[in-house]
Protein backbone atom coordinates (compact mmCIF):
# COMPACT_ATOMS: atom_id res chain seq x y z
CA UNK A 1 0.00 0.00 0.00
CA UNK A 2 2.79 2.59 0.97
CA UNK A 3 4.63 1.73 -2.47
CA UNK A 4 1.36 2.76 -4.47
CA UNK A 5 0.73 5.59 -1.74
CA UNK A 6 3.77 7.46 -3.17
CA UNK A 7 3.77 6.40 -6.43
CA UNK A 8 0.57 8.03 -7.11
CA UNK A 9 2.04 11.15 -5.06
CA UNK A 10 4.93 11.09 -7.53
CA UNK A 11 1.99 10.42 -10.41
CA UNK A 12 0.41 13.39 -9.37
CA UNK A 13 3.65 15.85 -10.34
CA UNK A 14 3.28 15.51 -13.88
CA UNK A 15 -0.38 15.39 -13.48
CA UNK A 16 0.05 19.36 -11.83
CA UNK A 17 2.91 20.42 -14.13
CA UNK A 18 0.11 19.14 -16.96
CA UNK A 19 -2.91 21.48 -16.32
CA UNK A 20 -0.50 24.60 -15.12
CA UNK A 21 0.96 24.18 -18.53
CA UNK A 22 -2.34 23.60 -20.60
CA UNK A 23 -4.30 26.03 -18.37
CA UNK A 24 -1.24 29.24 -18.20
CA UNK A 25 -1.10 29.31 -22.17
CA UNK A 26 -4.99 29.43 -22.32
CA UNK A 27 -5.07 32.71 -20.56
CA UNK A 28 -2.04 33.59 -22.60
CA UNK A 29 -4.16 33.61 -26.16
CA UNK A 30 -7.67 34.42 -24.52
CA UNK A 31 -8.69 38.07 -26.22
CA UNK A 32 -9.35 41.07 -23.87
CA UNK A 33 -6.82 40.39 -21.04
CA UNK A 34 -5.35 42.98 -18.92
CA UNK A 35 -3.09 44.76 -21.00
CA UNK A 36 -6.61 45.03 -23.20
CA UNK A 37 -8.30 46.57 -20.35
CA UNK A 38 -6.11 48.64 -19.52
CA UNK A 39 -5.97 50.26 -23.07
CA UNK A 40 -9.57 50.28 -23.11
CA UNK A 41 -9.86 52.63 -19.90
CA UNK A 42 -7.03 54.79 -21.15
CA UNK A 43 -8.26 55.25 -24.26
CA UNK A 44 -10.21 58.64 -24.56
CA UNK A 45 -11.87 60.73 -26.77
CA UNK A 46 -11.22 64.09 -27.92
CA UNK A 47 -12.56 66.69 -29.33
CA UNK A 48 -14.80 66.50 -32.41
CA UNK A 49 -15.22 62.91 -31.38
CA UNK A 50 -11.52 62.24 -32.22
CA UNK A 51 -10.19 58.90 -30.22
CA UNK A 52 -6.98 59.52 -28.46
CA UNK A 53 -5.08 56.37 -28.09
CA UNK A 54 -1.91 55.71 -26.18
CA UNK A 55 1.65 55.25 -27.65
CA UNK A 56 3.55 52.17 -28.00
CA UNK A 57 6.32 53.30 -25.22
CA UNK A 58 2.78 53.51 -22.61
CA UNK A 59 1.87 49.95 -23.99
CA UNK A 60 5.34 48.43 -23.13
CA UNK A 61 5.08 50.00 -19.52
CA UNK A 62 1.68 47.80 -19.39
CA UNK A 63 2.99 44.65 -20.53
CA UNK A 64 6.16 44.84 -18.08
CA UNK A 65 3.88 45.67 -14.71
CA UNK A 66 1.57 42.56 -15.79
CA UNK A 67 4.51 40.79 -16.82
CA UNK A 68 3.58 40.57 -20.49
CA UNK A 69 6.35 41.82 -21.99
CA UNK A 70 8.23 38.85 -22.31
CA UNK A 71 7.62 35.51 -24.51
CA UNK A 72 4.99 33.23 -23.09
CA UNK A 73 7.41 30.29 -22.39
CA UNK A 74 9.79 32.35 -20.20
CA UNK A 75 6.92 34.26 -18.35
CA UNK A 76 5.72 30.24 -17.65
CA UNK A 77 8.42 29.12 -15.87
CA UNK A 78 8.78 32.21 -13.96
CA UNK A 79 5.40 31.55 -12.76
CA UNK A 80 5.92 27.78 -11.76
CA UNK A 81 9.10 29.30 -10.09
CA UNK A 82 7.10 31.46 -7.79
CA UNK A 83 4.57 28.83 -7.12
CA UNK A 84 7.51 26.52 -5.67
CA UNK A 85 8.15 29.11 -3.36
CA UNK A 86 4.59 29.57 -2.19
CA UNK A 87 3.83 33.24 -4.40
CA UNK A 88 1.49 32.79 -6.51
CA UNK A 89 0.98 36.09 -7.28
CA UNK A 90 -0.96 39.34 -6.93
CA UNK A 91 -4.70 39.89 -8.31
CA UNK A 92 -5.03 42.37 -11.12
CA UNK A 93 -8.04 43.90 -9.31
CA UNK A 94 -7.65 44.07 -6.02
CA UNK A 95 -3.63 43.71 -5.71
CA UNK A 96 -3.90 41.45 -2.71
CA UNK A 97 -1.54 38.36 -2.44
CA UNK A 98 -3.41 35.77 -4.69
CA UNK A 99 -3.26 33.21 -1.41
CA UNK A 100 -4.95 36.02 0.50
CA UNK A 101 -7.64 36.59 -1.56
CA UNK A 102 -8.36 32.91 -2.30
CA UNK A 103 -7.72 32.01 1.71
CA UNK A 104 -10.58 34.78 2.06
CA UNK A 105 -12.99 32.86 0.61
CA UNK A 106 -12.31 28.82 1.84
CA UNK A 107 -13.94 29.15 5.56
CA UNK A 108 -17.08 29.87 3.41
CA UNK A 109 -16.45 27.10 0.65
CA UNK A 110 -15.50 25.10 3.26
CA UNK A 111 -19.11 25.49 5.39
CA UNK A 112 -21.26 25.04 2.69
CA UNK A 113 -19.05 22.09 0.91
CA UNK A 114 -18.63 20.12 4.05
CA UNK A 115 -22.03 20.46 5.24
CA UNK A 116 -23.38 19.65 2.01
CA UNK A 117 -21.29 16.62 1.60
CA UNK A 118 -21.99 15.11 5.26
CA UNK A 119 -25.11 15.70 4.68
CA UNK A 120 -25.65 14.10 1.06
CA UNK A 121 -24.21 10.68 3.02
CA UNK A 122 -25.60 11.16 6.05
CA UNK A 123 -29.49 11.32 4.54
CA UNK A 124 -29.28 9.17 1.19
CA UNK A 125 -27.03 6.55 2.92
CA UNK A 126 -30.02 5.51 4.91
CA UNK A 127 -32.80 6.32 2.76
CA UNK A 128 -31.31 4.04 0.09
CA UNK A 129 -30.85 1.04 2.44
CA UNK A 130 -34.28 1.77 3.48
CA UNK A 131 -35.60 1.85 -0.23
CA UNK A 132 -33.70 -1.25 -1.12
CA UNK A 133 -35.30 -3.10 2.04
CA UNK A 134 -38.99 -1.50 0.38
CA UNK A 135 -38.26 -2.40 -2.42
CA UNK A 136 -41.45 -1.92 -5.22
CA UNK A 137 -43.42 -0.51 -2.11
CA UNK A 138 -45.08 2.54 -1.72
CA UNK A 139 -42.67 4.22 0.13
CA UNK A 140 -40.24 3.21 -2.34
CA UNK A 141 -42.19 4.80 -5.39
CA UNK A 142 -42.96 7.72 -3.67
CA UNK A 143 -39.07 8.34 -2.47
CA UNK A 144 -38.08 7.92 -5.92
CA UNK A 145 -40.80 10.43 -7.47
CA UNK A 146 -39.46 12.80 -5.14
CA UNK A 147 -35.93 12.25 -5.35
CA UNK A 148 -35.66 12.37 -9.37
CA UNK A 149 -37.95 15.59 -9.63
CA UNK A 150 -35.66 17.25 -7.30
CA UNK A 151 -32.85 15.87 -9.63
CA UNK A 152 -33.97 17.34 -12.67
CA UNK A 153 -35.09 20.66 -11.24
CA UNK A 154 -31.24 22.88 -11.52
CA UNK A 155 -30.12 24.32 -8.81
CA UNK A 156 -30.15 27.70 -9.75
CA UNK A 157 -33.53 27.32 -11.02
CA UNK A 158 -34.86 25.83 -7.37
CA UNK A 159 -32.91 28.81 -5.31
CA UNK A 160 -34.93 31.03 -7.04
CA UNK A 161 -38.66 29.17 -6.66
CA UNK A 162 -37.05 28.82 -3.05
CA UNK A 163 -36.46 32.67 -2.92
CA UNK A 164 -39.45 33.01 -3.71
CA UNK A 165 -41.89 30.91 -2.32
CA UNK A 166 -39.60 30.84 1.56
CA UNK A 167 -37.96 34.53 1.22
CA UNK A 168 -40.00 36.65 1.62
CA UNK A 169 -40.78 37.32 -2.32
CA UNK A 170 -44.46 36.57 -3.31
CA UNK A 171 -45.64 34.17 -0.16
CA UNK A 172 -43.57 33.00 3.10
CA UNK A 173 -40.76 34.88 4.77
CA UNK A 174 -38.96 32.24 6.54
CA UNK A 175 -35.63 32.41 5.29
CA UNK A 176 -33.25 35.76 3.93
CA UNK A 177 -32.53 36.68 0.58
CA UNK A 178 -28.91 36.39 0.26
CA UNK A 179 -25.39 36.59 2.34
CA UNK A 180 -23.94 34.13 4.57
CA UNK A 181 -24.71 36.13 7.77
CA UNK A 182 -27.18 39.10 8.98
CA UNK A 183 -25.89 42.42 9.47
CA UNK A 184 -26.02 42.66 13.02
CA UNK A 185 -24.05 39.17 13.14
CA UNK A 186 -20.87 40.86 15.35
CA UNK A 187 -23.89 41.99 18.19
CA UNK A 188 -25.06 38.63 18.61
CA UNK A 189 -23.95 36.18 21.16
CA UNK A 190 -22.53 32.96 20.17
CA UNK A 191 -25.09 30.77 19.96
CA UNK A 192 -27.12 33.41 18.06
CA UNK A 193 -24.65 33.20 15.79
CA UNK A 194 -24.38 29.96 15.07
CA UNK A 195 -28.22 30.12 14.55
CA UNK A 196 -27.92 32.75 12.24
CA UNK A 197 -25.11 31.05 10.23
CA UNK A 198 -27.56 27.94 9.99
CA UNK A 199 -30.96 29.87 9.06
CA UNK A 200 -28.68 31.38 5.80
CA UNK A 201 -27.42 27.99 4.95
CA UNK A 202 -30.80 25.64 4.76
CA UNK A 203 -31.64 27.13 1.16
CA UNK A 204 -28.92 27.37 -0.50
CA UNK A 205 -27.61 23.85 1.19
CA UNK A 206 -30.33 22.27 0.17
CA UNK A 207 -29.96 23.49 -3.33
CA UNK A 208 -26.24 22.73 -3.44
CA UNK A 209 -27.46 18.60 -2.38
CA UNK A 210 -30.03 18.05 -3.99
CA UNK A 211 -28.47 17.41 -7.11
CA UNK A 212 -26.62 14.15 -5.57
CA UNK A 213 -28.86 12.60 -3.44
CA UNK A 214 -30.99 11.00 -6.63
CA UNK A 215 -27.70 9.53 -7.81
CA UNK A 216 -26.10 8.85 -4.48
CA UNK A 217 -29.63 7.09 -3.26
CA UNK A 218 -29.76 4.93 -6.55
CA UNK A 219 -26.21 3.82 -6.05
CA UNK A 220 -26.86 2.84 -2.45
CA UNK A 221 -29.99 0.72 -3.01
CA UNK A 222 -28.99 -0.69 -6.30
CA UNK A 223 -25.77 -2.31 -4.65
CA UNK A 224 -27.16 -3.08 -1.46
CA UNK A 225 -29.89 -5.46 -3.54
CA UNK A 226 -27.19 -6.86 -5.51
CA UNK A 227 -25.98 -8.02 -2.66
CA UNK A 228 -28.92 -9.34 -1.28
CA UNK A 229 -29.48 -11.34 -4.06
CA UNK A 230 -25.60 -12.89 -3.56
CA UNK A 231 -24.95 -16.74 -2.84
CA UNK A 232 -23.43 -15.77 0.74
CA UNK A 233 -26.50 -13.94 1.93
CA UNK A 234 -28.91 -17.14 1.42
CA UNK A 235 -26.75 -18.91 3.12
CA UNK A 236 -26.31 -16.95 5.96
CA UNK A 237 -30.21 -16.91 6.21
CA UNK A 238 -30.43 -20.70 5.20
CA UNK A 239 -28.15 -21.36 8.48
CA UNK A 240 -31.03 -18.91 10.67
CA UNK A 241 -28.60 -16.07 10.55
CA UNK A 242 -30.61 -13.42 11.78
CA UNK A 243 -32.47 -10.95 9.01
CA UNK A 244 -31.24 -7.80 10.29
CA UNK A 245 -27.73 -9.20 11.25
CA UNK A 246 -26.86 -10.36 7.85
CA UNK A 247 -28.18 -6.83 6.24
CA UNK A 248 -26.34 -4.49 8.34
CA UNK A 249 -23.10 -6.61 9.53
CA UNK A 250 -22.26 -8.63 5.96
CA UNK A 251 -24.00 -7.13 3.42
CA UNK A 252 -24.42 -3.48 3.90
CA UNK A 253 -20.61 -3.42 4.18
CA UNK A 254 -19.97 -4.82 0.93
CA UNK A 255 -22.56 -2.66 -0.66
CA UNK A 256 -20.79 0.60 1.16
CA UNK A 257 -17.79 0.02 -1.31
CA UNK A 258 -19.22 1.77 -4.58
CA UNK A 259 -20.45 4.46 -2.24
CA UNK A 260 -16.40 4.46 -0.76
CA UNK A 261 -15.18 5.76 -3.85
CA UNK A 262 -17.51 9.40 -3.85
CA UNK A 263 -15.34 9.74 -0.23
CA UNK A 264 -12.39 11.68 -1.90
CA UNK A 265 -14.77 14.22 -2.70
CA UNK A 266 -14.28 15.81 0.84
CA UNK A 267 -11.20 17.41 -0.53
CA UNK A 268 -13.20 19.01 -2.87
CA UNK A 269 -15.89 20.00 -0.59
CA UNK A 270 -13.76 22.86 -0.26
CA UNK A 271 -14.21 24.32 -4.03
CA UNK A 272 -17.95 23.13 -3.54
CA UNK A 273 -21.14 24.41 -4.96
CA UNK A 274 -22.73 26.00 -8.19
CA UNK A 275 -21.23 29.63 -9.08
CA UNK A 276 -25.48 30.18 -10.24
CA UNK A 277 -26.50 29.36 -6.88
CA UNK A 278 -23.78 31.29 -5.28
CA UNK A 279 -24.98 33.94 -7.56
CA UNK A 280 -28.53 33.77 -6.64
CA UNK A 281 -27.67 33.85 -3.00
CA UNK A 282 -25.06 36.11 -3.34
CA UNK A 283 -22.94 34.13 -1.46
CA UNK A 284 -18.73 34.68 -1.70
CA UNK A 285 -17.61 31.52 -2.09
CA UNK A 286 -15.06 30.00 -4.32
CA UNK A 287 -16.77 29.30 -7.54
CA UNK A 288 -18.14 33.09 -7.64
CA UNK A 289 -14.83 34.04 -7.39
CA UNK A 290 -13.62 31.93 -9.84
CA UNK A 291 -16.50 33.21 -12.41
CA UNK A 292 -15.62 36.82 -11.31
CA UNK A 293 -12.12 36.10 -11.89
CA UNK A 294 -12.08 34.80 -15.55
CA UNK A 295 -14.85 37.41 -16.84
CA UNK A 296 -12.26 40.21 -15.67
CA UNK A 297 -9.40 38.03 -16.59
CA UNK A 298 -7.72 38.27 -13.33
CA UNK A 299 -5.20 35.25 -14.27
CA UNK A 300 -3.53 34.93 -10.88
CA UNK A 301 -6.73 34.09 -9.16
CA UNK A 302 -7.81 31.98 -12.16
CA UNK A 303 -4.16 29.97 -12.29
CA UNK A 304 -4.48 30.01 -8.33
CA UNK A 305 -7.69 28.57 -7.74
CA UNK A 306 -6.81 25.63 -10.84
CA UNK A 307 -3.51 24.61 -9.33
CA UNK A 308 -5.34 24.29 -5.64
CA UNK A 309 -8.72 23.17 -6.54
CA UNK A 310 -6.36 19.97 -8.90
CA UNK A 311 -4.07 19.55 -6.24
CA UNK A 312 -7.15 19.09 -3.63
CA UNK A 313 -8.77 16.21 -6.47
CA UNK A 314 -5.59 14.48 -6.76
CA UNK A 315 -5.71 14.08 -3.07
CA UNK A 316 -9.41 13.18 -2.67
CA UNK A 317 -8.44 10.51 -5.09
CA UNK A 318 -5.85 8.54 -2.86
CA UNK A 319 -8.78 9.46 -0.05
CA UNK A 320 -11.04 6.85 -2.10
CA UNK A 321 -8.62 4.54 -2.64
CA UNK A 322 -8.15 4.34 1.28
CA UNK A 323 -11.48 4.43 2.15
CA UNK A 324 -12.05 1.40 -0.60
CA UNK A 325 -9.55 -0.55 1.91
CA UNK A 326 -10.97 0.34 4.99
CA UNK A 327 -14.19 -0.87 3.63
CA UNK A 328 -13.13 -3.88 2.16
CA UNK A 329 -9.80 -5.25 3.78
CA UNK A 330 -9.71 -7.67 0.37
CA UNK A 331 -8.71 -4.89 -1.95
CA UNK A 332 -4.78 -4.33 -2.25
CA UNK A 333 -2.99 -1.80 -4.42
CA UNK A 334 0.33 -2.69 -5.69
Amino acid sequence: MLKYILKRFFLMIPTLIGISIVCFFITRILPGGPIEQAIAQMTTKGDAGLTKRINEKEIERLKKIYGFDKPAYIQYFVWMKNILKGDFGESFRTHKPVLTEIGEKIPISLIFGLTGFFLSYIICIPLGVKKALSHNTAFDTASSVAVYVGYSIPGFALGVLLLVLLGGGTFLNLFPLTGVVSNNFESLSFFRKVLDVIHHMVLPVFCYSIGGFAVLTSLMKNSLMDELNKDYVRAALAKGVPYKKVIFRHALRNALIPIATGVGGLFGAFFAGSILIEKVFTIPGMGLLGYESIVQRNYPVVLGLIIIQSLFNLLGRILSDFALVVVDPRITFD
